[in-house]
Protein backbone atom coordinates (compact mmCIF):
# COMPACT_ATOMS: atom_id res chain seq x y z
CA UNK A 1 0.00 0.00 0.00
CA UNK A 2 0.77 3.54 0.21
CA UNK A 3 2.72 4.00 3.15
CA UNK A 4 1.96 7.22 5.00
CA UNK A 5 4.33 8.86 7.57
CA UNK A 6 4.48 6.92 10.70
CA UNK A 7 5.54 7.82 13.91
CA UNK A 8 8.47 5.46 15.91
CA UNK A 9 6.55 4.94 19.27
CA UNK A 10 6.39 1.70 21.28
CA UNK A 11 2.51 1.19 20.35
CA UNK A 12 3.04 -0.51 16.85
CA UNK A 13 0.49 -1.72 14.53
CA UNK A 14 0.27 -4.04 11.38
CA UNK A 15 -2.36 -4.89 8.99
CA UNK A 16 -2.44 -7.94 7.10
CA UNK A 17 -5.11 -7.66 4.80
CA UNK A 18 -6.69 -10.58 2.29
CA UNK A 19 -8.97 -10.87 -1.02
CA UNK A 20 -9.57 -8.24 -3.54
CA UNK A 21 -8.30 -4.71 -4.01
CA UNK A 22 -11.32 -2.87 -2.24
CA UNK A 23 -10.22 -5.27 0.80
CA UNK A 24 -6.33 -3.56 -0.09
CA UNK A 25 -7.64 -0.14 -0.31
CA UNK A 26 -10.14 -0.95 3.06
CA UNK A 27 -6.43 -1.77 4.60
CA UNK A 28 -4.70 0.93 3.06
CA UNK A 29 -7.21 3.75 4.65
CA UNK A 30 -7.12 1.68 7.86
CA UNK A 31 -3.28 2.42 7.84
CA UNK A 32 -3.43 6.43 7.61
CA UNK A 33 -5.95 6.29 10.31
CA UNK A 34 -3.52 4.79 12.45
CA UNK A 35 -0.38 6.36 11.75
CA UNK A 36 -2.17 10.02 12.42
CA UNK A 37 -3.30 8.50 15.71
CA UNK A 38 -0.23 8.30 16.41
CA UNK A 39 0.71 4.63 16.32
CA UNK A 40 3.81 2.95 14.53
CA UNK A 41 3.75 0.94 11.36
CA UNK A 42 5.64 -2.81 12.60
CA UNK A 43 7.30 -4.58 9.78
CA UNK A 44 5.24 -8.04 10.30
CA UNK A 45 3.36 -9.01 12.91
CA UNK A 46 5.44 -10.43 14.82
CA UNK A 47 6.84 -7.16 15.59
CA UNK A 48 3.61 -5.47 16.28
CA UNK A 49 1.25 -4.64 19.83
CA UNK A 50 -1.95 -4.50 17.76
CA UNK A 51 -2.50 -6.68 15.02
CA UNK A 52 -5.41 -5.98 12.24
CA UNK A 53 -6.60 -9.04 10.05
CA UNK A 54 -8.74 -7.55 7.06
CA UNK A 55 -10.50 -10.41 5.99
CA UNK A 56 -12.22 -12.22 2.82
CA UNK A 57 -15.43 -14.41 2.65
CA UNK A 58 -15.91 -15.09 -0.71
CA UNK A 59 -15.05 -18.61 -0.37
CA UNK A 60 -15.00 -21.40 2.36
CA UNK A 61 -11.43 -21.48 2.16
CA UNK A 62 -11.21 -17.43 2.07
CA UNK A 63 -12.57 -18.18 5.64
CA UNK A 64 -9.93 -20.78 6.31
CA UNK A 65 -6.92 -19.00 5.14
CA UNK A 66 -8.17 -16.38 7.74
CA UNK A 67 -8.55 -18.36 10.53
CA UNK A 68 -5.36 -19.97 10.16
CA UNK A 69 -3.47 -16.38 9.68
CA UNK A 70 -4.97 -15.41 13.22
CA UNK A 71 -4.08 -18.11 15.06
CA UNK A 72 -0.63 -18.50 13.76
CA UNK A 73 -0.41 -14.55 14.82
CA UNK A 74 -1.54 -15.71 18.28
CA UNK A 75 1.09 -18.76 18.65
CA UNK A 76 3.94 -16.63 17.33
CA UNK A 77 3.08 -13.13 18.86
CA UNK A 78 1.05 -13.89 22.03
CA UNK A 79 1.29 -11.03 23.32
CA UNK A 80 -0.46 -8.87 20.20
CA UNK A 81 -3.80 -7.58 20.69
CA UNK A 82 -6.14 -8.96 17.60
CA UNK A 83 -8.53 -7.15 15.90
CA UNK A 84 -10.60 -9.06 13.25
CA UNK A 85 -12.56 -7.08 10.65
CA UNK A 86 -13.52 -7.08 6.84
CA UNK A 87 -15.89 -9.44 5.00
CA UNK A 88 -15.61 -12.38 7.49
CA UNK A 89 -15.86 -10.20 10.68
CA UNK A 90 -19.37 -8.90 9.45
CA UNK A 91 -21.03 -12.90 8.18
CA UNK A 92 -19.85 -14.72 11.24
CA UNK A 93 -18.52 -12.80 14.04
CA UNK A 94 -19.46 -15.16 16.51
CA UNK A 95 -16.91 -18.08 14.72
CA UNK A 96 -14.06 -15.33 15.29
CA UNK A 97 -14.91 -14.55 18.96
CA UNK A 98 -13.97 -17.63 19.49
CA UNK A 99 -10.48 -18.04 18.25
CA UNK A 100 -8.14 -17.63 20.73
CA UNK A 101 -5.86 -14.21 21.05
CA UNK A 102 -9.25 -12.06 19.49
CA UNK A 103 -9.70 -9.16 21.57
CA UNK A 104 -11.91 -7.47 18.78
CA UNK A 105 -14.39 -7.93 15.78
CA UNK A 106 -15.12 -5.17 13.64
CA UNK A 107 -17.31 -5.80 11.09
CA UNK A 108 -17.34 -3.43 7.70
CA UNK A 109 -20.44 -1.88 9.31
CA UNK A 110 -17.97 -0.18 11.36
CA UNK A 111 -14.74 -0.38 9.85
CA UNK A 112 -14.29 3.60 10.00
CA UNK A 113 -14.75 3.21 13.82
CA UNK A 114 -11.28 0.92 14.10
CA UNK A 115 -9.25 3.57 15.04
CA UNK A 116 -11.08 4.58 17.78
CA UNK A 117 -11.14 1.22 18.95
CA UNK A 118 -7.55 0.46 19.00
CA UNK A 119 -6.15 3.85 19.87
CA UNK A 120 -9.09 5.98 20.88
CA UNK A 121 -8.18 9.78 20.57
CA UNK A 122 -7.23 11.59 24.15
CA UNK A 123 -6.61 7.86 25.40
CA UNK A 124 -10.37 7.97 25.91
CA UNK A 125 -13.00 5.31 25.05
CA UNK A 126 -14.75 5.78 22.46
CA UNK A 127 -18.66 6.37 22.70
CA UNK A 128 -20.48 3.87 21.34
CA UNK A 129 -24.11 3.21 20.45
CA UNK A 130 -26.19 1.30 24.03
CA UNK A 131 -24.54 -1.95 23.86
CA UNK A 132 -21.80 -2.36 21.70
CA UNK A 133 -18.71 -3.60 23.20
CA UNK A 134 -15.47 -2.18 21.70
CA UNK A 135 -13.18 -4.09 23.93
CA UNK A 136 -13.37 -7.68 24.36
CA UNK A 137 -16.56 -7.84 21.82
CA UNK A 138 -17.88 -7.56 18.97
CA UNK A 139 -19.07 -4.73 17.06
CA UNK A 140 -20.97 -5.29 13.75
CA UNK A 141 -24.56 -3.41 12.82
CA UNK A 142 -26.62 -3.44 9.57
CA UNK A 143 -23.90 -3.36 6.88
CA UNK A 144 -26.88 -1.56 4.68
CA UNK A 145 -27.07 1.20 7.26
CA UNK A 146 -23.40 2.00 6.10
CA UNK A 147 -23.37 5.03 3.88
CA UNK A 148 -19.44 6.11 3.91
CA UNK A 149 -17.47 5.01 1.68
CA UNK A 150 -13.58 4.01 3.13
CA UNK A 151 -10.99 3.98 0.97
CA UNK A 152 -7.28 5.14 0.45
CA UNK A 153 -4.86 4.67 -2.38
CA UNK A 154 -2.81 1.22 -2.16
CA UNK A 155 -0.58 -0.45 -4.52
CA UNK A 156 -0.30 -4.06 -6.24
CA UNK A 157 0.07 -6.72 -4.37
CA UNK A 158 3.48 -9.10 -4.41
CA UNK A 159 6.02 -6.90 -5.75
CA UNK A 160 4.10 -4.73 -7.87
CA UNK A 161 4.77 -1.29 -6.20
CA UNK A 162 3.93 0.59 -9.60
CA UNK A 163 0.49 0.93 -10.00
CA UNK A 164 -1.35 2.26 -7.33
CA UNK A 165 -5.51 1.29 -6.80
CA UNK A 166 -8.00 3.54 -6.20
CA UNK A 167 -10.92 2.39 -5.38
CA UNK A 168 -13.87 4.96 -6.13
CA UNK A 169 -16.97 2.75 -5.12
CA UNK A 170 -18.29 0.23 -2.43
CA UNK A 171 -20.83 -2.02 -1.96
CA UNK A 172 -23.55 -3.86 -4.89
CA UNK A 173 -27.25 -3.68 -5.45
CA UNK A 174 -27.10 -6.82 -7.78
CA UNK A 175 -28.87 -9.92 -6.22
CA UNK A 176 -26.87 -12.71 -7.63
CA UNK A 177 -27.66 -16.58 -6.05
CA UNK A 178 -24.28 -17.33 -5.44
CA UNK A 179 -22.43 -13.76 -3.94
CA UNK A 180 -22.53 -13.07 -0.22
CA UNK A 181 -20.66 -9.78 -1.07
CA UNK A 182 -23.77 -7.51 -1.09
CA UNK A 183 -24.76 -8.73 2.23
CA UNK A 184 -21.28 -8.25 3.63
CA UNK A 185 -20.65 -5.12 1.95
CA UNK A 186 -23.50 -3.08 2.02
CA UNK A 187 -25.70 -0.95 -0.77
CA UNK A 188 -23.84 0.72 -3.62
CA UNK A 189 -21.97 3.78 -2.86
CA UNK A 190 -19.68 6.01 -4.61
CA UNK A 191 -16.85 8.48 -4.08
CA UNK A 192 -17.27 12.24 -5.03
CA UNK A 193 -16.07 12.86 -8.57
CA UNK A 194 -13.92 16.11 -5.91
CA UNK A 195 -12.67 12.95 -3.87
CA UNK A 196 -11.53 11.24 -6.67
CA UNK A 197 -10.12 13.43 -8.56
CA UNK A 198 -7.70 14.97 -5.59
CA UNK A 199 -7.02 10.99 -4.80
CA UNK A 200 -5.89 11.12 -8.24
CA UNK A 201 -4.00 14.29 -7.91
CA UNK A 202 -2.03 12.77 -5.23
CA UNK A 203 -0.66 10.11 -7.58
CA UNK A 204 -0.25 11.47 -10.80
CA UNK A 205 3.47 12.61 -10.79
CA UNK A 206 4.60 9.50 -9.02
CA UNK A 207 3.09 6.65 -10.83
CA UNK A 208 2.93 6.62 -14.72
CA UNK A 209 -0.54 3.94 -13.80
CA UNK A 210 -3.33 4.75 -12.05
CA UNK A 211 -6.06 1.68 -11.56
CA UNK A 212 -9.67 1.91 -10.87
CA UNK A 213 -11.49 -0.25 -8.60
CA UNK A 214 -14.34 -1.09 -7.03
CA UNK A 215 -16.81 -4.17 -6.00
CA UNK A 216 -19.23 -2.71 -9.01
CA UNK A 217 -16.96 -0.44 -10.80
CA UNK A 218 -19.73 0.29 -13.58
CA UNK A 219 -22.29 1.24 -10.96
CA UNK A 220 -19.81 4.35 -9.87
CA UNK A 221 -22.16 7.73 -9.49
CA UNK A 222 -25.39 6.20 -9.20
CA UNK A 223 -26.37 6.89 -5.71
CA UNK A 224 -24.87 10.52 -6.38
CA UNK A 225 -27.01 13.73 -6.89
CA UNK A 226 -27.92 13.71 -10.72
CA UNK A 227 -26.65 10.76 -11.04
CA UNK A 228 -23.44 10.86 -13.50
CA UNK A 229 -22.32 7.98 -15.35
CA UNK A 230 -18.93 6.23 -15.15
CA UNK A 231 -17.71 7.53 -18.28
CA UNK A 232 -18.44 10.69 -17.46
CA UNK A 233 -16.16 10.29 -14.24
CA UNK A 234 -13.39 9.09 -17.06
CA UNK A 235 -13.83 11.84 -19.01
CA UNK A 236 -13.54 14.46 -16.42
CA UNK A 237 -10.48 12.61 -14.93
CA UNK A 238 -8.53 12.94 -18.17
CA UNK A 239 -9.53 16.55 -18.33
CA UNK A 240 -8.46 17.50 -15.12
CA UNK A 241 -5.50 15.39 -14.15
CA UNK A 242 -1.94 14.18 -15.54
CA UNK A 243 -2.36 10.81 -14.92
CA UNK A 244 -0.61 9.28 -17.98
CA UNK A 245 -2.04 5.38 -18.01
CA UNK A 246 -5.34 5.27 -16.46
CA UNK A 247 -6.81 1.16 -16.27
CA UNK A 248 -10.19 0.34 -15.42
CA UNK A 249 -10.55 -3.12 -13.47
CA UNK A 250 -13.81 -5.59 -13.58
CA UNK A 251 -16.79 -3.84 -15.02
CA UNK A 252 -20.17 -6.07 -15.37
CA UNK A 253 -21.50 -6.59 -18.51
CA UNK A 254 -24.25 -4.61 -19.02
CA UNK A 255 -22.46 -1.38 -17.53
CA UNK A 256 -20.45 -1.67 -21.10
CA UNK A 257 -22.64 1.11 -22.66
CA UNK A 258 -21.20 2.59 -26.01
CA UNK A 259 -20.25 5.90 -24.56
CA UNK A 260 -17.66 3.95 -22.22
CA UNK A 261 -16.62 1.74 -25.16
CA UNK A 262 -15.71 4.73 -28.03
CA UNK A 263 -14.10 6.58 -24.89
CA UNK A 264 -11.77 3.42 -24.25
CA UNK A 265 -11.26 3.08 -27.89
CA UNK A 266 -10.69 6.76 -28.84
CA UNK A 267 -8.21 7.74 -25.72
CA UNK A 268 -4.93 6.23 -26.03
CA UNK A 269 -4.54 7.17 -21.98
CA UNK A 270 -6.84 4.40 -20.80
CA UNK A 271 -5.55 0.95 -21.13
CA UNK A 272 -7.02 -1.18 -23.70
CA UNK A 273 -8.01 -4.01 -20.66
CA UNK A 274 -11.23 -5.35 -20.63
CA UNK A 275 -12.68 -7.29 -17.58
CA UNK A 276 -16.14 -8.33 -17.83
CA UNK A 277 -17.36 -11.03 -15.80
CA UNK A 278 -18.94 -13.91 -17.90
CA UNK A 279 -19.70 -16.84 -15.07
CA UNK A 280 -21.39 -18.68 -17.34
CA UNK A 281 -22.11 -19.04 -21.32
CA UNK A 282 -25.07 -21.18 -20.65
CA UNK A 283 -28.26 -18.72 -20.54
CA UNK A 284 -29.91 -21.43 -18.13
CA UNK A 285 -27.30 -21.43 -15.44
CA UNK A 286 -27.14 -17.10 -15.70
CA UNK A 287 -30.52 -17.75 -14.95
CA UNK A 288 -30.44 -19.22 -12.25
CA UNK A 289 -27.18 -17.23 -10.71
CA UNK A 290 -29.41 -14.55 -11.59
CA UNK A 291 -27.50 -12.87 -13.95
CA UNK A 292 -28.84 -9.35 -15.41
CA UNK A 293 -27.98 -10.75 -18.81
CA UNK A 294 -27.98 -13.22 -21.95
CA UNK A 295 -25.08 -15.13 -23.08
CA UNK A 296 -26.22 -12.75 -26.29
CA UNK A 297 -25.73 -9.67 -24.53
CA UNK A 298 -22.20 -11.03 -23.31
CA UNK A 299 -21.31 -11.38 -27.08
CA UNK A 300 -22.28 -8.00 -28.55
CA UNK A 301 -20.23 -6.36 -25.84
CA UNK A 302 -17.27 -8.18 -26.57
CA UNK A 303 -17.66 -8.11 -30.15
CA UNK A 304 -18.07 -4.51 -30.57
CA UNK A 305 -15.19 -4.25 -28.47
CA UNK A 306 -12.81 -6.40 -30.40
CA UNK A 307 -14.15 -4.25 -33.47
CA UNK A 308 -13.09 -1.07 -31.56
CA UNK A 309 -9.62 -2.48 -30.47
CA UNK A 310 -8.19 -5.29 -32.20
CA UNK A 311 -5.63 -5.50 -29.87
CA UNK A 312 -7.19 -5.35 -26.68
CA UNK A 313 -7.03 -7.45 -23.49
CA UNK A 314 -10.49 -8.56 -23.15
CA UNK A 315 -10.54 -10.88 -19.51
CA UNK A 316 -13.74 -12.88 -17.76
CA UNK A 317 -14.04 -14.49 -14.42
CA UNK A 318 -15.87 -17.42 -15.35
CA UNK A 319 -17.47 -20.10 -12.72
CA UNK A 320 -17.64 -24.27 -13.17
CA UNK A 321 -20.13 -26.31 -11.09
CA UNK A 322 -23.11 -23.92 -10.06
CA UNK A 323 -25.82 -26.11 -8.83
CA UNK A 324 -27.83 -28.09 -11.44
CA UNK A 325 -25.03 -27.29 -14.49
CA UNK A 326 -25.56 -30.58 -16.68
CA UNK A 327 -22.74 -31.61 -18.99
CA UNK A 328 -24.56 -30.17 -21.80
CA UNK A 329 -24.83 -26.42 -20.16
CA UNK A 330 -20.73 -26.76 -19.17
CA UNK A 331 -20.70 -27.33 -22.98
CA UNK A 332 -22.48 -24.48 -24.38
CA UNK A 333 -19.84 -22.34 -21.54
CA UNK A 334 -16.92 -24.08 -23.17
CA UNK A 335 -17.95 -23.50 -26.44
CA UNK A 336 -19.17 -19.98 -25.71
CA UNK A 337 -15.30 -19.54 -24.53
CA UNK A 338 -13.79 -21.20 -27.35
CA UNK A 339 -15.53 -18.90 -30.02
CA UNK A 340 -15.08 -15.25 -28.12
CA UNK A 341 -12.45 -13.34 -28.73
CA UNK A 342 -10.92 -13.67 -24.24
CA UNK A 343 -7.14 -13.03 -23.81
CA UNK A 344 -7.40 -14.93 -20.59
CA UNK A 345 -10.14 -16.19 -17.93
CA UNK A 346 -9.86 -16.31 -13.92
CA UNK A 347 -12.21 -19.66 -13.74
CA UNK A 348 -13.23 -20.63 -10.11
CA UNK A 349 -15.14 -23.45 -8.95
CA UNK A 350 -18.75 -23.20 -7.32
CA UNK A 351 -18.27 -22.80 -3.51
CA UNK A 352 -21.56 -22.76 -1.69
CA UNK A 353 -21.99 -19.86 0.73
CA UNK A 354 -24.61 -20.49 3.46
CA UNK A 355 -26.55 -17.12 3.60
CA UNK A 356 -27.19 -17.58 -0.66
CA UNK A 357 -29.59 -19.07 -2.50
CA UNK A 358 -27.13 -21.18 -4.32
CA UNK A 359 -26.39 -22.73 -0.96
CA UNK A 360 -29.79 -24.46 -0.84
CA UNK A 361 -30.09 -25.27 -4.33
CA UNK A 362 -30.78 -29.00 -5.05
CA UNK A 363 -27.97 -31.04 -7.94
CA UNK A 364 -25.26 -29.46 -5.97
CA UNK A 365 -22.14 -30.57 -8.31
CA UNK A 366 -19.73 -33.13 -7.20
CA UNK A 367 -16.27 -31.88 -6.21
CA UNK A 368 -14.24 -34.29 -8.40
CA UNK A 369 -16.63 -32.94 -11.57
CA UNK A 370 -16.12 -29.86 -10.59
CA UNK A 371 -12.50 -30.29 -10.54
CA UNK A 372 -12.71 -31.63 -14.30
CA UNK A 373 -14.71 -28.36 -15.49
CA UNK A 374 -12.11 -26.37 -14.28
CA UNK A 375 -9.19 -28.04 -15.63
CA UNK A 376 -11.13 -28.00 -18.86
CA UNK A 377 -11.40 -24.11 -19.16
CA UNK A 378 -8.02 -23.80 -17.23
CA UNK A 379 -6.60 -25.77 -20.46
CA UNK A 380 -8.45 -23.94 -22.68
CA UNK A 381 -7.41 -20.36 -21.37
CA UNK A 382 -4.40 -21.36 -21.56
CA UNK A 383 -4.38 -21.95 -25.38
CA UNK A 384 -6.63 -18.74 -25.99
CA UNK A 385 -3.83 -16.16 -24.09
CA UNK A 386 -0.57 -18.18 -25.82
CA UNK A 387 -2.89 -17.47 -29.31
CA UNK A 388 -3.10 -13.59 -28.54
CA UNK A 389 0.27 -13.09 -27.22
CA UNK A 390 1.84 -14.79 -30.76
CA UNK A 391 -0.65 -12.49 -32.96
CA UNK A 392 1.01 -9.65 -30.83
CA UNK A 393 4.60 -10.54 -32.52
CA UNK A 394 6.06 -7.28 -33.85
CA UNK A 395 3.74 -5.02 -31.97
CA UNK A 396 4.61 -2.02 -30.70
CA UNK A 397 3.02 -1.41 -27.16
CA UNK A 398 3.20 1.23 -24.12
CA UNK A 399 4.17 -0.44 -20.99
CA UNK A 400 4.80 -0.19 -17.31
CA UNK A 401 8.15 -1.54 -15.83
CA UNK A 402 7.38 -3.24 -12.73
CA UNK A 403 9.88 -3.16 -9.62
CA UNK A 404 10.60 -6.94 -10.28
CA UNK A 405 13.54 -6.71 -12.35
CA UNK A 406 13.29 -6.37 -16.29
CA UNK A 407 9.30 -7.04 -16.28
CA UNK A 408 6.94 -4.90 -18.14
CA UNK A 409 3.19 -4.85 -18.09
CA UNK A 410 2.07 -3.43 -21.28
CA UNK A 411 -1.44 -1.25 -21.97
CA UNK A 412 -3.20 -4.76 -23.23
CA UNK A 413 -2.18 -6.58 -19.96
CA UNK A 414 0.38 -8.81 -20.72
CA UNK A 415 3.48 -9.57 -18.24
CA UNK A 416 6.87 -8.99 -20.94
CA UNK A 417 9.98 -9.83 -19.75
CA UNK A 418 12.87 -7.25 -21.46
CA UNK A 419 15.55 -7.21 -23.04
CA UNK A 420 17.54 -5.23 -20.84
CA UNK A 421 18.02 -4.64 -17.01
CA UNK A 422 18.62 -1.58 -16.65
CA UNK A 423 15.34 0.50 -16.25
CA UNK A 424 14.01 1.60 -13.73
CA UNK A 425 10.41 0.46 -12.16
CA UNK A 426 7.66 3.06 -12.73
CA UNK A 427 8.57 4.08 -16.15
CA UNK A 428 6.39 4.42 -19.18
CA UNK A 429 8.01 3.10 -22.44
CA UNK A 430 7.55 1.41 -25.83
CA UNK A 431 8.01 -2.24 -26.21
CA UNK A 432 7.67 -3.98 -29.25
CA UNK A 433 6.72 -7.64 -28.88
CA UNK A 434 9.67 -10.03 -29.45
CA UNK A 435 8.30 -13.70 -28.45
CA UNK A 436 5.20 -14.84 -26.41
CA UNK A 437 7.06 -13.90 -23.17
CA UNK A 438 9.43 -11.70 -24.22
CA UNK A 439 9.56 -7.87 -25.34
CA UNK A 440 12.36 -5.53 -26.91
CA UNK A 441 12.98 -2.17 -24.88
CA UNK A 442 12.36 0.39 -27.33
CA UNK A 443 13.54 3.76 -25.51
Amino acid sequence: MLRPLCFQMARQFFVRNFGCRATQADGAALTADLCARGLGEAPNANAADVVVVNTCTVTAEADKDARQTIRRIHRENPEAEILVTGCYAQRRPEELREISGVKWVVGNSHKTLIGDVVAPKAQALVQLESGQLPYHGALVGDIYQQRELLSSPTLGAGQDRSRPNVKIQDGCNNRCSFCIIPSVRGYSRSASPERVLGEIRGLEERYPEIVLTGINLGRWGRDLPDRPRFNQLLERILAETKVRKLRISSVEPMDWTGDLLRLMAEEPRICKHMHIPLQSGSDEVLKRMRRRYRSRHYADRVERARVAMPTAAIGADVMVGFPGETDAEFEQTRAFIEQSPFTYLHVFTFSAREGTPAAQMPDQVPLALKKERNRVLRELAEVKNLAFRRQLIGERLSAVTLTREAVALTDNFLHVSLDRADVAAGQLVDVEVSDPQRAILLH
